[in-house]
């Protein structure tokens, strides 16, 4: 079942309608626990009360739904709102919903992608952001969240200059793909290193459990590196790298521990690259623009990329909005393309959170 946002809704307690053919699937219930989980996913989002009109038609209310939005109102962030993370759950038939680690929202709660923004700031470059709306069992309007691809500064006038619904999914497909970037060498079955911008449909690459494997797809983007979709640097050495990778936030790193250093409790490991800095191995290289590559393969594997085991590109209903409409006609009717699980168990936010993380992961891989 497919749905549309409201129209005029700019209170809690108002109707979600649906029937929108360009939104994304969404969930029966909050309690429907028959359906598989295709991905997670943590993005920084602000709550809606806290972003509201200074100057203009709807003066004093907060970001609401698309049809309720006015061209050319100035929001300001609240001084001290800082943005926070909220995770979200991919279903397999292509439904949102809160996942149970998140610092905004209801966990289990269904969320519906309302729209994509664009904000101008009073200074410095426009900043892309979407509408994300939580709703109860009823349908009802929970919470409004608005999740920017850049870090927004309380204080500042930010004038809304477009509005749409079309661009969103894509929007959140880029935000959500695992991607390498421009110059990332790529082993390929006979031991060589290749570019990633150099690889072809059809190269043969290797990986760690399924052998050689020929590459469907190679995607690009060239992105603002700012916030959520600013690369994660990591330094030669810092986990028995040979050469620098830099990579996006989300991309899993798979670490095959020799003694168990952090408590997982599972020898094979994934770990964001955004969990692993510590401003000195790992750092964030904001500033400019990048190139992100994706690798896509019939199934989601572990690869390497300058001497790493890290994830190829995972489809689901979220990221598969990022192929040419041919592949993913063609992609829809294979198997499900996998799991992150199938590779290696996700560390914990208790077993993330300590300052010597990577030094401990690469202790552990020599062991």
């Amino acid at each position: 079942m497919t749905i549309q946002t409201c129209c005029a809704l700019r209170h809690r307690g108002r109707r979600i309608v649906r029937g929108h053919p360009d939104a994304l699937m969404q969930p029966e219930s909050q309690t429907d626990v028959t359906r598989e989980t295709a991905s997670i996913q943590s993005v920084p989002a602000y709550p809606a009360e806290r972003f509201c009109v200074e100057f203009g038609v709807n003066s004093g209310e907060p970001l609401g739904v698309m049809d309720e939005l006015v061209m050319d109102d100035i929001y300001e962030l609240t001084q001290d709102c800082a943005p926070r993370r909220l995770s979200l759950a991919a279903w397999r038939d292509g439904a949102l919903a809160v996942d149970g680690d998140t610092e905004l929202g209801t966990p289990g709660a269904t969320l519906h992608l309302d729209c994509a923004v664009t904000l101008m700031p009073e200074l410095g470059d426009s900043i892309d952001a979407l509408v994300l709306v939580q709703v109860d069992d009823a349908g009802m309007i929970d919470a409004v969240f608005l999740v920017p691809q850049a870090p927004l500064l309380a204080q500042t006038g930010y004038r809304l200059l477009k509005a749409d619904r079309l661009s969103a999914r894509q929007t959140l497909a880029q935000m959500a793909c695992v991607s390498f970037t421009r110059g990332t060498r790529i082993t390929l079955g006979t031991g060589a290193q290749v570019a990633i911008e150099d690889l072809q449909p059809g190269d043969r690459v290797l990986t760690r459990d399924s052998g050689v494997q020929e590459v469907t797809w190679i995607g690009r983007s060239t992105v603002r590196a700012v916030g959520s979709m600013a690369p994660i640097l990591i330094r030669a050495g810092a986990l028995n790298n040979a050469a620098d990778l830099l990579v996006s936030p989300d991309h899993r790193l798979m670490v095959y521990q020799r003694t168990d250093e952090i408590g997982a409790g599972s020898p094979e490991i994934l770990v964001r690259a955004r969990d692993l800095v510590n401003g000195d191995t790992v750092v964030v290289q904001d500033g400019g623009f990048v190139d992100y590559y994706q690798i896509l393969f019939d199934r989601h594997y572990i690869i390497y990329a300058e001497g790493i085991a890290a994830e190829s590109l995972l489809l689901d209903p979220v990221t598969e909005v990022t192929l040419p409409d041919a592949l993913r006609d063609e992609v829809r009717r294979r198997p499900a393309h996998g799991v992150r699980a199938d590779h290696g168990l996700d560390i914990s936010r208790n077993q993330q959170n300590r300052p010597d993380l990577v030094e401990l992961l690469k202790r552990a891989s020599l062991r």
